[in-house]
């Protein structure tokens, strides 16, 4: 046998293990991707559940919602936008990396901005319903003094400074790629304990309204079972969001054309 042969038989198994490699990796991929899509979607429905248990404890044992003409219902605003901006649209940003497998990164990156954008409106409509409860209540409340309120307004300024930060590096102007490398891993780290901080909020924040104003915590009664139910489904959804966003499993596989863009190649 010609030593062209043995070469075009070599090649021949080089290129028949190589396809047998990509179709593994391909099947491990979907296999991975499966498995996020299913406890994701139950990690959403555990973060819906949450904001539906924060409005019936709104509405069924806090009297509902108003605005400036009934302080006290304006407040009831504060607990809603804070879950839904600073812990459930907040957390979905973070994991839209991963849940849009097929979607262009500049896409996610504009995505990921804007859910990042309702979130911090949602904080700050949260935040005029609680000052304006304690200002215009008779007789009127002090602002910033409980642990809860400290920390609180630390997420909100946190999170203001890295949606800008973000915003700057990675969007517009966007910095260089070398810059953008360097920042992102202090990006991600920076909104992952950001996260956290704000989940930690939520819980003192619950306990703390539940003390304040529920007269009968200590007796086992209704609203103090739900108060402390949302309390351990926020736990579990925010174990959830950080066992999604942490493992390296579901991490998202660049696009070939985005692997073409980064290598300097062009089509």
């Amino acid at each position: 046998m010609s030593s062209e042969s043995v070469s075009s038989i070599g090649s021949g198994e080089q290129l028949v293990g190589l396809l047998r490699v990509g179709k593994m990796e391909a099947r491990a991929e979907h296999q991975s991707y499966k498995r996020y899509k299913s406890l994701y979607t139950f990690t959403s429905l555990v973060g819906c559940s949450l904001i539906v248990l924060i409005v019936v404890w709104c509405v069924e044992f806090r009297g509902g919602f108003a605005w400036k003409s009934n302080p006290k219902l304006q407040f009831n605003w504060h607990p809603l936008m804070m879950t839904i901006g600073l812990i459930f649209m907040f957390s979905q940003a973070m994991l839209i990396y991963r849940t849009g497998r097929g979607v262009t990164k500049r896409s996610l990156k504009i995505l990921h901005g804007f859910i990042h954008l309702g979130a911090f409106v949602c904080s700050v409509f949260g935040l005029v319903a609680v000052f304006d409860f304690h200002n215009n209540s008779v007789p009127p409340k002090a602002n910033l003094y409980t642990l809860h309120s400290w920390l609180g307004l630390i997420c909100v300024i946190m999170f203001t400074l890295q949606l800008v930060g973000g915003f700057v590096t990675f969007m517009y102007p966007g910095l260089s790629r070398e810059i953008r490398k360097i920042s992102l891993p202090v990006h991600v780290a920076v909104g992952i304990s950001l996260f956290v901080l704000s989940v930690c909020t939520a819980f003192m924040g619950l306990q703390e309204k539940a003390i304040f104003a529920i007269d009968d915590y200590a007796s086992f009664s209704s609203e103090s079972l739900l108060v402390n139910f949302t309390g351990l489904i926020l736990a579990l959804y925010a174990t959830l969001v950080l066992y999604l966003v942490n493992n390296t499993e579901f991490k998202r596989t660049a696009l070939p054309e985005e692997e073409l863009a980064l290598s300097g190649h062009t089509e």
